[in-house]
């Protein structure tokens, strides 16, 4: 899950300067190789975290927490893009997030 996270970040980072066909490409791949990794280790993780008997209930909350992560990101991206006038400030909050996101995985790790 570290090495998807620090694969995120460099993909965010990346976007910053995205501006020609061929470097979308090349984003493009990059999220293609991370995306399903870090969705099947993240919920097997969360899996082998959570009580057994709960399973349902825990799996819901990561479900929605899901949901509001996608919102958010959306939401922070448009409005840092709106307030700038610059749509590379934007994308770099993700970058930003990513690596909030890490340090905190970083310190549940530890528990």
């Amino acid at each position: 899950i570290k090495v998807c996270i620090i694969a995120y970040t460099g993909i965010a980072l990346f976007a910053i300067q995205l501006d020609k066909q061929w470097e979308f490409w090349i984003l493009a791949t990059f999220v293609g190789m991370f995306q399903g990794a870090i969705q099947a280790l993240s919920r097997s993780y969360f899996a082998k975290i959570i009580p057994p008997k709960k399973s349902g209930e825990y799996f819901g909350l990561f479900d929605i927490c899901g949901k509001g992560a996608s919102f958010m990101g959306t939401t922070l991206v448009g409005l840092i893009s709106q307030l700038t006038g610059r749509m590379n400030y934007g994308v770099a909050v993700i970058s930003v997030m990513f690596v909030i996101g890490f340090y905190f995985f970083q310190k549940a790790a530890k528990l």
